[in-house]
């Protein structure tokens, strides 16, 4: 057994409690991508919501200004030497915002909850490592089976299926993030609303208007809430980026998230150090729905994906602030040694362009006789600028283009919950460092995030077996293997690799470029 060590996480936090000093009574008016489809942290799935909820809550650990993983709610915990038993140790004075205090019956409520398959969480498995989870998710087993126990109420115990090496990692994301058990069960769906909801990050929620603002301010019972500088934060919703850049311009919001990408080289030059271009742990794609006819055919998916010029849409479309995508999972990722190469990216663009054509030209499609796809996105000036330069690659090739352009929340609920489309955009940030988090996704029981509908038992058994593996090297083997199998068989078509794009006010101190892109408003300060 071996205990973290804390020392780093006490070295930030003396460095923070320097910098928070009094209160700001000024609000932190913070420009968010776009309204959330719900503040349930077991039903979430999207960055816009993440931000919010990791001001709401907070999980055992949690990451660091420079996304490092730290104490959170648990100030210790040790790790088994087989690496299958995590035990965590709360802290004493962790409480919740109504004075509850918070205690390891909590977590087992919570990590019981979302593995629920009655709580219908998209997410849940996410958290397959923890031992039976996947089978309670199936409902073939019961929650109380599921691999969490209270050994008292400050000491928690999680057991692995297997050693995991990114479990740690894993539970800064939202869906470990507690819930209240009273109030959920007093509430039921309507414990998110203002005024019922009880949280035990550094806020708490005030008031949600759709299309206005998210109010959150100061929670008081939070365990360093005297080291928390910004009184109270107002999430503003930007479907428009340009919009959030001319109210940042203005004085009227203190960060944006993303930026439109026709407007960064004047971003840079009007602003300097004010405009963030960060490398970025995430994917932008485009799904295919593998039960349409045309899209079900493996040749038609491959012609589509030559002939989309990924360099045209990072240096042009976006400006040089996205890579060119050659694989699903981005470079740099944790416990990998990358990606496979496909074959085709090695070729001219004209080349091709001109095998694309031919290829269809097999299955009837050309100028002459074209075939009608939708391409569904949701409102951004950056997403319809990509979505039109694919429509005129694939003009080319016979393959006419329709648009479909819905909020991101109804774009992404209409995904989730499998409504009809032919070809949509998406994007992954991943959620830990590690490949595995970007090719769970079209695993086939994954109906939360499988918007493809892809159905690959090969690829299923090689995702299992290498979640088996303990031996890092040969696990990155197996995951290579599986990820080859992805490029051939395309459910998605991976577009760009992401960059961080944010706005931030000088008077606005704390903010720490990071690859997971997270900024807790928690150890940020606001001057006048």
């Amino acid at each position: 057994m071996f205990i973290q060590s804390t020392k780093r996480a006490l070295m930030a936090a003396t460095i923070l409690a320097g910098l928070a000093g009094a209160a700001s009574a000024a609000p932190y008016m913070r420009g968010n991508d776009g309204n959330p489809e719900t503040l349930d942290q077991h039903k979430t799935s999207t960055v816009a919501e993440a931000h919010i909820l990791r001001d709401l809550y907070e999980g055992l650990v949690v990451y660091d200004t420079k996304a490092n993983v730290v104490p959170g709610a648990a100030e210790s915990w040790e790790i088994s030497e087989d690496g299958t038993v995590y035990t965590f140790v709360l802290r004493a004075d962790a409480k919740w915002s109504n004075g509850d205090d918070l205690t390891a019956e909590d977590f087992v409520y919570s990590l019981r909850r979302i593995m629920t398959p009655a709580t219908g969480a998209k997410y849940a498995n996410i958290l397959y490592p923890i031992k039976n989870g996947e089978a309670v998710n199936k409902d073939e087993m019961p929650p109380e089976d599921l691999g969490v126990r209270a050994l008292d109420d400050k000491t928690l115990e999680i057991t692995l299926e297997a050693s995991t090496p990114f479990f740690l990692e894993l539970l800064t994301h939202q869906t470990g993030l507690p819930v209240h058990p009273a109030t959920v069960e007093a509430a039921g769906a309507d414990f998110v609303q203002p005024g019922t909801m009880v949280s035990n990050g550094a806020y708490m929620l005030v008031s949600n208007t759709l299309n206005d603002k998210i109010e959150l301010t100061r929670n008081p019972n939070f365990h360093d809430a005297a080291n928390v500088a910004i009184d109270t934060v107002h999430y503003l919703p930007f479907e428009e980026r340009a919009t959030c850049v001319r109210a940042w311009e203005a004085g009227e919001v203190h960060s944006c998230s993303d930026l439109p990408a026709e407007d960064i080289a004047r971003l840079k030059e009007a602003h300097g150090e004010g405009t963030r271009i960060v490398p970025y742990l995430g994917t932008y794609y485009y799904a295919l729905n593998h039960e349409d006819e045309f899209l079900s055919d493996p040749d038609v998916r491959r012609a589509l994906s030559m002939a989309i010029d990924r360099e045209f849409l990072a240096d042009e479309i976006w400006q040089g602030t996205m890579l060119p995508a050659v694989s699903f999972v981005p470079p740099g990722i944790g416990n990998y040694a990358g990606s496979p190469e496909v074959d085709y990216f090695s070729m001219s663009m004209l080349d091709r362009e001109d095998m694309a054509a031919e290829i269809l030209a097999g299955k009837g499609v050309t100028p002459q006789t074209p075939h009608t796809l939708e391409i569904m996105y949701n409102i951004s000036e950056n997403h319809k600028a990509v979505a039109t330069a694919i429509a005129d690659m694939w003009a080319n090739l016979g393959v006419k283009v329709e648009f479909n352009v819905r909020d991101a929340s109804a774009h992404y609920a209409h995904l989730r919950d499998r409504g009809d489309f032919d070809v949509a955009r998406a994007g992954w940030i991943g959620d830990y460092s590690d490949p595995q988090n970007f090719l769970f996704m079209v695993e086939s029981d994954n109906t939360g995030f499988n918007y493809a509908r892809y159905e690959n038992p090969d690829y299923d058994a090689l995702m299992d077996q290498a979640a088996r593996e303990t031996d890092l090297d040969k696990r990155a083997g197996l995951l290579q293997q599986a990820e080859a199998m992805f490029m051939r068989d395309l459910p998605f078509l991976p577009l760009v690799y992401y960059t961080s794009k944010s706005l931030v006010s000088p008077n606005l101190s704390g903010w720490e470029d990071n690859i997971q892109n997270v900024h807790a408003t928690r150890y940020m300060s606001l001057s006048e």
